[in-house]
């Protein structure tokens, strides 16, 4: 089954992260259930793939101004077929940074998300009011990757309003997301 790789991943997090276990339940049914869990047509829901990117000096975090939910949020996207979601992160890190190498950071030993979330994303509609897209949900799987890059240089891609290297200290000062901010607090406990 080529959801195993992913619910395999699912179970190591579990361990990891044993206080999660509704998320990790809920996710798991998705991928048990839907076969194409990985398309974006998939309802009610579709899985993602997202990365908390730390500077090469480990001291700042990569947070994106979203421009279609308008917050500041982590770098990633829809897996679009792709069921190895740790490339879907490495491909939205790329695509969204300008950035080309990353390091993966390792929970245990292996390569195990971060954090997981499952979010609400709201109707889409064109200039008419038609419905372009509809309510639906994102099973985000999020990866903890270091990038290369000692000069941090970055480009804005077209989904964003701007992409900005932030310390531990401002990312509270710019959004009270939680999963945001879990992924913070996560960060700092993992590396110390």
């Amino acid at each position: 089954m080529h959801r195993r790789a992913l619910l395999d991943m699912l179970a190591c997090y579990r361990q990891t992260f044993p206080a999660e276990q509704e998320m990790v339940d809920c996710i798991c049914a998705l991928v048990t259930n839907h076969a194409d869990c990985f398309e974006r047509t998939c309802r009610p829901g579709h899985i993602t793939g997202a990365a908390w990117i730390l500077s090469a000096d480990r001291r700042r975090a990569l947070l994106t101004h979203h421009r279609q939910l308008d917050r500041w949020l982590q770098l990633g996207g829809h897996a679009d077929g792709q069921w190895h979601v740790d490339e879907v992160a490495l491909r939205e890190a790329r695509e969204e940074s300008g950035l080309a190498e990353f390091d993966f950071v390792p929970i245990d030993g292996a390569i195990v998300p971060l954090d997981i979330d499952v979010h609400q994303i709201p109707a889409q509609y064109d200039a008419a009011g038609r419905v372009v897209e509809d309510a639906h949900e994102h099973y985000d799987v999020r990866f903890l990757l270091v990038s290369r890059s000692a000069d941090n240089e970055i480009r804005c891609s077209d989904e964003s309003h701007e992409l900005a290297w932030y310390t531990p200290a401002e990312i509270p000062l710019l959004t009270q997301e939680e999963s945001v901010l879990r992924m913070l607090r996560k960060a700092l406990e993992l590396l110390g």
